[in-house]
């Protein structure tokens, strides 16, 4: 029971959920703007709009919210200009580190880095110092029910795949990275 006010309840209980929904809806709405800045506003020429888009429908977005979010990526609205930027460093024991990070004030993300790097025993590094250590590579999963063995093997081939494996339930296919859009590889 709800003691002397139910609505003093509710109202608790509303609140923690409009929080948890915000949060979502920031997260989708920066990445429908970067989406749309990188790629264009038009979903069916930037599948990763389209991508971002689906989520947000998922989440039960307004429309209008999904609207505003392409209209300031493309520049027809004023707003954050959120950038994606790759830190390289080293963490705790030596190990590289490649972050990609999206932000709207690069300078603050930078010393924020910095600042958890150093508190837990690593170091940022130059641009380059450990980025020679990393490949970027296409990964598709094809779950075994949507197609034979043969049948995906040949397409791989034929497109350039360099690697197929099987896990458990699905089949790994790894390509190079492509030279085209980064959405490709994303």
């Amino acid at each position: 029971m709800s003691g002397h006010s139910k609505w003093a309840t509710i109202k608790h209980k509303k609140g923690a959920a409009d929080a948890r929904r915000g949060k979502v809806f920031t997260k989708i709405i920066k990445e429908i703007t970067i989406a749309a800045r990188i790629g264009g506003g038009d979903p069916d020429a930037n599948p990763r709009l389209r991508t971002a888009i689906a989520a947000a429908k998922a989440e039960n977005m307004p429309a209008d919210n999904i609207k505003r979010a392409v209209q300031k990526g493309t520049g027809e609205l004023p707003g954050a200009a959120y950038e994606e930027v790759v830190y390289e460093g080293y963490g705790p024991g030596g190990v590289a580190m490649l972050l990609e990070v999206t932000t709207d004030n690069k300078n603050r993300t930078l010393s924020e880095i910095r600042h958890i790097f150093s508190k837990h025993g690593g170091n940022l590094g130059e641009h380059g110092s450990v980025g020679w250590m990393f490949t970027k590579r296409g990964y598709i999963v094809v779950e075994k029910g949507k197609a034979s063995e043969e049948t995906l093997l040949e397409l791989v081939t034929d497109a350039g795949a360099d690697d197929m494996n099987e896990d458990g339930s699905n089949w790994e296919v790894f390509s190079p990275r492509p030279s085209c859009p980064r959405w490709w590889t994303a």
